[in-house]
């Protein structure tokens, strides 16, 4: 986690607009907070089955209250949906 100068945590809005300056210096395109951890929690999603972790744990790491606000961030994949299928 990043901390404020003085150790402490860094608020909501804080942390916001640290990403959004470094992201303007990188000079990304389309890129907030908010995608980041769309993507951060996408794919801890799909990577769920390797460490043996369930989606509760995608969840907690999210600190969202319930699975449905988690599942709302999970973006799907048509490709891996297709290799899902022909496995069954």
């Amino acid at each position: 986690m990043i901390r404020s100068y003085r150790g402490g945590h860094l608020k909501r809005e804080q942390r916001r607009q640290l990403v959004r300056r470094a992201v303007q210096g990188a000079r990304f395109e389309g890129c907030s907070s908010h995608s980041g951890r769309r993507s951060f929690i996408t794919v801890a999603a799909r990577n769920i089955h390797r460490s043996g972790c369930s989606l509760r744990d995608a969840q907690l790491l999210a600190g969202h209250r319930s699975i449905e606000t988690t599942e709302r961030y999970i973006d799907g994949d048509t490709c891996g949906q297709r290799k899902l299928v022909s496995y069954v």
